[in-house]
């Protein structure tokens, strides 16, 4: 129970529980976001850009990812592709999904959390910065070409049969071997699992699942990802949800004030 006092506040009566002020749910400015968002996103593809390391270093690099799934028993990118992509009606398909699943999708869903669940929203815009940010090291450290530019007779779909894509990553903004890890599946992983945590129908949960399944089978298929370049993408942005998760109780538990 509470009580009214004369200057119209609300008061808990005595012997009850504090009510505790909560901006758990305070809106989210969506001007703000989309300067933070646009700003990370310049940056993101201006230093990926820049760190675009050599072709030499880059194809040696994936060979040594070639090792490392032939040993893990992995290796099968070359026959998925065959086998499943042979077809252009199949193909276009996978392309479709690669060009307009990503960035199109990505800004959706948070345009929708920021609206709809403002804590989802920041912990999943948090975790898309950290991963990039993460991303961008190891694009400097360890440039890894794609199957398709690794000289190991994939079609690259994308190119050969869109120019869509071209559109919303222009060439000079992009850095042909930042291979691994696949942000395409690590951000797209993190969209699904902010919609399937913060919707309420099953079938949108669904959706939130199948997103980053078939954004993986889209990035093989097409031959811009190793197998293996998938699974770290997903690692990473995985691992920074939960950190980032982390992050935000911690300091939660320091701004509280003692004794309550």
């Amino acid at each position: 129970m509470a009580v009214i006092t004369g200057a119209g506040q609300v008061r808990p009566e005595v012997g009850t529980p504090p009510i505790k002020a909560s901006r758990t749910h305070s809106p989210v400015r969506l001007g703000r976001q989309v300067v933070i968002l646009l700003g990370a996103i310049v940056i993101y593809f201006g230093v990926r850009h820049l760190t675009e390391g050599s072709v030499t270093a880059a194809v040696a690099n994936a060979a040594r990812v070639v090792d490392l799934e032939e040993t893990l028993g992995l290796y099968h990118e070359q026959w998925l592709q065959e086998t499943f992509a042979s077809s252009s009606r199949v193909s276009t398909v996978f392309n479709w999904i690669y060009i307009w699943g990503h960035w199109p999708v990505i800004a959706v869903t948070l345009i929708w959390l920021a609206r709809r669940h403002p804590v989802i929203y920041l912990r999943t815009r948090n975790a898309m910065i950290m991963s990039g940010a993460i991303g961008m090291v190891i694009f400097a450290t360890f440039p890894v070409a794609p199957p398709r530019l690794a000289s190991l007779g994939m079609v690259d779909t994308v190119t050969v049969s869109s120019h869509a894509y071209r559109v919303l990553q222009p060439p000079m903004f992009t850095n042909q071997y930042a291979a691994v890890p696949s942000l395409h599946v690590g951000w797209d992983l993190l969209m699904g699992i902010a919609i399937a945590v913060a919707a309420r129908r099953l079938w949108v949960k669904a959706l939130g699942v199948a997103m980053p399944v078939a954004m993986t089978l889209a990035v093989v298929l097409t031959a811009n990802h190793f197998i293996v370049d998938a699974i770290a993408g997903a690692a990473l942005t995985t691992a920074c949800w939960f950190a980032v998760r982390w992050w935000t109780r911690r300091r939660e538990r320091r701004l509280q004030p003692a004794g309550t």
